[in-house]
């Protein structure tokens, strides 16, 4: 017996159409029944990586008893936060303002008639235990507190809904007067403490942070900090600890130790974009570690082997738990990635597991559940025997070398990964739905590590990807967040306009470079004016659905596509992934420079005025918003000819923006603006680079 989420294109809610519960899609027959029936709402929301979700699906929500009273008394919604991610980050903040603290499943209690929630938590065992009520439990005094208690009901509704909106207008004023420097200053020290090792707790990559802590060192604030260290410091974490996948490359989603030693084992696209990039820009900033360069090529050879559809997007997420056999009903957390001490002695020589020891966290006891996480002890680069040994693993694990994998077909759900016949390890699920925000981070990614490394695979996945969405993406003339399978649907967000206009800006900036091989398909559609001009277009219809007027900065959803929502957000904190408005006021910096359009400059000026507030009193907040202050404050274009861009592009120079022009000043290597004046031309590129580092700092 399935409920109506049977047909559903989301993995995540195809996987509770089993459920004995009466599921409903968020949607205006569901919230119009709810009203009629006068049925609280119970809005529950997850994504399909999720542990907890996966933990509460299996349990509560497969419970009959639970079912049966959950769809009597209440009116049952299930929500793909990767879907609508708009409504998760309101009813996140409702969360956050009754206990403090958020996290999925994203449990909501909603009255049916304005959709304010009354109660939320998150995950919720059958029976008490962890210190939490049973959920049966809770169902049954909250719908005795919905009929009972009135009065008490709209009061406390009232006070939620207030919070909302306030939170929603952010109507916050400065104190005392900051000067740009002043706020750039505060976000860059805030950042750099929060990405500062932590000896409790666990290990997020918090790009964000890491972003505005390395594009500030430049500054030379006073500080007891040193910041060029702490990046180069989190860099090492990521590349070496075991959060890394150093068999088959890819970064899990986080580790549950400040030593980033046992990962949470699900792999997101939007955390290995983000790396990528990080990675990427310490190597250019002069922090040349071998463990960079060979996470960045791992990682590509795992995205093009795992996360590639044959159309040239990128896959969503994989999940964290596999089965060791296909007689197993319930996966197991890391199964695809662990190692037992047995397995190694197997697998490997006597000779090759003491190198592997020497180098790497092995032991007979292991570190997670008796089986081992490999995570490398120092840095430096792996000798050819231990690559070799490490690719032994690759075999043990996929059943085949390396080389011998071009295309790693995905398990789309637990029926395919246990009834396929693979060669060795049963894998990991993998969300095969295409994001536009989250393939924009990718693209992003390559195209940078493209401009440092110049390895031609890394521009060419990105194009390919960005020549997708270009072509896909689009229904009678609106950009469309989702990709199902050949099906574009809902219509975009502002994470999805905002990262995909900077992937298009970024692939504009590698496509100056020197192209030594290309495909005929990536020739024809990889010229620099292509993707300006597509940027151009679709900033010009974020503006038209997006921009707020009253208030500055960009609404979450479009103004057709938020008739069912309490309020309208403006995203300006930075989560696991950058705030919309961060990256889109950077944007319009960015296309300022580029096409000297002073209109993109008002509004990046409007929307930093908007956030102003917040910035000062919550630097922790929004890290992206103070790269957005530093591009309005400190941005610079270079224009030369393409044997300078050539040289120069892959140089640290985080506020800089490249253009081609063929006849360069006489006597001179190039132009140098700031703003809205140039400097003299200087005769060589020494002279050039010290007006950019003059320029990049003037703010």
């Amino acid at each position: 017996m399935t409920n109506r989420l049977e047909s559903a294109k989301s993995l995540y809610l195809r996987k509770h159409s089993e459920n004995p519960i009466d599921w409903w899609y968020w949607c205006d027959e569901a919230l119009s029944t709810a009203k009629v029936q006068n049925k609280p709402i119970f809005l529950s929301i997850g994504y399909s990586s999720c542990h907890w979700c996966t933990v509460m699906e299996g349990e509560a929500f497969s419970d009959q008893a639970i079912a049966q009273y959950l769809n009597e008394n209440f009116l049952p919604i299930k929500v793909d936060r990767e879907e609508r991610p708009d409504i998760d980050s309101i009813y996140m903040q409702a969360l956050q303002m009754m206990t403090g603290s958020g996290g999925w499943p994203l449990n909501v209690f909603l009255s049916p008639e304005d959709l304010v929630p009354f109660y939320a938590g998150t995950y919720f065992p059958i029976e008490p235990r962890y210190g939490r009520a049973g959920f049966l439990q809770v169902l049954q005094a909250l719908r005795n507190y919905y009929d009972t208690e009135k009065e008490d009901l709209q009061k406390r509704k009232g006070v939620i809904l207030e919070a909302l909106l306030s939170n929603a207008v952010l109507n916050i004023e400065e104190t005392t007067e900051a000067t740009d420097k002043q706020l750039l200053q505060q976000g860059w020290n805030t950042a750099t403490k929060i990405i500062t090792p932590n000896p409790q707790g666990n290990s997020f990559p918090m790009m964000p942070y890491g972003e505005i802590a390395l594009r500030g060192i430049r500054f030379n604030f006073d500080s007891q900090l040193d910041g060029k260290e702490v990046c180069q410091q989190r860099g090492l974490d990521l590349a070496l600890g075991g959060i890394f996948d150093h068999v088959a490359g890819g970064f899990h989603r986080y580790t549950v130790d400040p030593t980033w030693t046992v990962p949470h084992f699900e792999k997101m696209l939007y955390d290995n974009g983000q790396i990528v990039e990080y990675l990427a820009n310490l190597w250019s900033a002069g922090i040349q570690e071998p463990a960079f360069a060979r996470g960045i090529s791992l990682t590509v050879d795992w995205l093009q082997r795992e996360m590639t559809a044959p159309e040239g997007y990128f896959y969503a997420s994989q999940d964290a738990d596999s089965f060791l056999t296909p007689q197993e009903n319930e996966p197991e957390e890391g199964a695809f990635y662990v190692w037992s001490y047995s397995e190694l002695e197997q697998l490997l020589a006597p000779e090759e597991l003491t190198e592997l020891q020497q180098q790497f966290t092995v032991t007979a006891n292991g570190n997670f559940e008796g089986k081992n996480v490999l995570q490398r002890r120092k840095a430096g680069k792996l000798s050819e025997t231990l690559e070799k040994t490490l690719q032994k693993l690759f075999v043990g694990r996929y059943g085949a070398e390396p080389a011998a994998i071009r295309t790693f077909p995905p398990a789309q759900n637990n029926q395919e990964a246990k009834t396929i016949n693979w060669q060795a390890r049963i894998p990991a699920v993998t969300d095969t739905k295409m994001i536009v925000a989250w393939n924009s981070l990718m693209i992003s990614g390559l195209a940078r590590a493209y401009t440092v490394f110049r390895q031609h695979i890394y521009l060419e996945l990105a194009i390919k990807a960005a020549n997708f969405i270009l072509n896909h993406q689009y229904i009678d003339g609106r950009f469309h967040r989702l990709n199902y399978q050949g099906e574009a649907t809902l219509n975009a967000q502002s994470e999805d306009y905002a990262f995909f206009i900077k992937a298009l800006l970024d692939l504009h900036q590698a496509t100056l470079v020197e192209r030594k091989e290309e495909s005929a398909e990536i020739s024809a559609n990889a010229h620099s004016h292509y993707f300006i001009e597509n940027a151009i277009a679709l900033q010009q219809e974020f503006d038209q659905y997006l921009w707020s007027v009253e208030l500055g900065g960009y609404y979450n959803a479009a103004i057709d596509s938020s008739q069912d929502l309490i309020i309208r957000e403006r995203s300006y904190q930075d989560n696991a992934t950058p705030s919309a408005n961060g990256i889109a006021i950077a944007n319009l910096v960015r296309l300022s420079l580029l096409t000297d359009n002073l209109h993109y400059l008002d509004l990046a000026e409007q929307g930093l005025k908007a956030f102003r507030g917040i910035m000062k009193q919550a630097p922790q907040a929004c890290p992206s918003m103070f790269s957005a202050l530093d591009w309005y404050r400190n941005s610079t274009l270079i224009r030369t000819n393409f044997k300078h861009i050539n040289t120069l592009i892959s140089e640290f120079l985080p506020s800089v923006m490249f253009a081609e022009i063929s006849k360069l000043p006489e006597g001179s290597v190039g132009i140098v603006c700031q703003g809205l004046k140039c400097l003299p031309a200087p005769e060589n590129l020494e002279k050039l680079l010290q007006q950019v580092q003059q320029s990049q700092t003037r703010g």
